[in-house]
């Protein structure tokens, strides 16, 4: 018997495991297997009230993960600064909007859903004008289930929704909340994110308690992790202490690559396929499909 170099024993012929950035046995968690039909869908909301944690980068690159596993998936831009219709090369300017669905002016969703030049991958565009709809909504009975009652109309055609929230908790992101069935929490290594995450889950529980019984906290996904820094190092540490099996075992490492495929209006696999940030999110598609987050 010998030990290793913390002094712990390792018996002859079993090698120690292989440690992940979250301190858990690394794991490949398989390829999905086709679907044979599509529908209803899980909608999801990326949310959190930090802004620049990578909420829209995500809703980007899983999205395009999951729709490449043959996934259908509608992408949903619910922040007024419009940046996943940006990021994925769609024009907004003179098209109709999420704006228009929640006012009612247009009735029907697929008079506002875009294609994407990813296969099975839609979005429903946003623009400035969603920052007035609050302001709209305020009076409407039932405000807070109006994004609701519109995903309802198409989510028997797509396998997974996601709403990219804007970073804060006001009307919208209840309204993306109380429409969902689950939560992922981007969260980058640093201390300031890492102080948020309790508020925002107290507003989880206070919509699954008022407004969404079916609420769940899905996952927390690690992102803009360092492991060269001791501080990424003890941020996700700390996460993994507070919420154990809810951090996601694979993590978006920090790199330049996500603006220069922004820049392009491109997913980062498609951008740049074989870079280390594209496996991660195909890693994280992988990983909620083996959850059960997602069919």
């Amino acid at each position: 018997m010998s030990r290793n170099g913390k002094g712990v024993a390792e018996l002859p012929g079993l090698e120690a495991p292989v440690l992940g950035p979250t301190g858990r046995p690394r794991r490949e968690f398989p390829q999905p297997p086709p679907l044979n039909s599509h529908g209803p869908a899980r909608i999801i909301s990326l949310c959190n009230q930090k802004g620049g944690v990578g909420k829209t980068t995500t809703t980007i690159n899983l999205g395009a993960s999951f729709a490449e596993v043959g996934r259908k998936v509608l992408v949903v831009d619910f922040d007024p600064q419009g940046a996943l219709s940006a990021g994925l090369a769609m024009q907004t300017h003179d098209a109709p909007t999420v704006y228009d669905l929640l006012l009612g002016s247009i009735k029907d969703p697929r008079d506002v859903i875009q294609r994407t030049d990813i296969e099975n991958l839609d979005i429903i565009p946003a623009n400035i004008d969603l920052s007035a709809a609050e302001v709209h909504l305020v009076n409407e009975v039932a405000r807070e289930q109006i994004l609701a009652s519109v995903l309802r109309k198409v989510s028997n055609d797509y396998d997974v929704i996601l709403i990219d929230c804007q970073p804060s908790l006001g009307l919208l992101t209840v309204n993306a909340l109380t429409a969902s069935h689950g939560v992922l929490i981007p969260l980058e290594c640093e201390f300031f994110a890492l102080r948020g995450v309790a508020l925002l889950v107290e507003t989880i529980d206070k919509v699954r308690d008022r407004l969404n019984p079916a609420l769940e906290l899905d996952a927390i996904l690690a992102t803009m992790y360092d492991s060269r820094t001791l501080h990424s190092r003890e941020v996700l540490q700390r996460v993994v202490e507070a919420f154990g099996d809810r951090v996601l075992e694979t993590v978006i490492g920090r790199t330049v690559k996500f603006p220069d495929a922004s820049v392009a209006g491109k997913p980062i696999g498609e951008f740049a396929p074989e870079h280390p940030a594209a496996h991660a999110y195909r890693g994280v598609a992988r990983e909620l499909i083996s959850r059960g987050a997602v069919a």
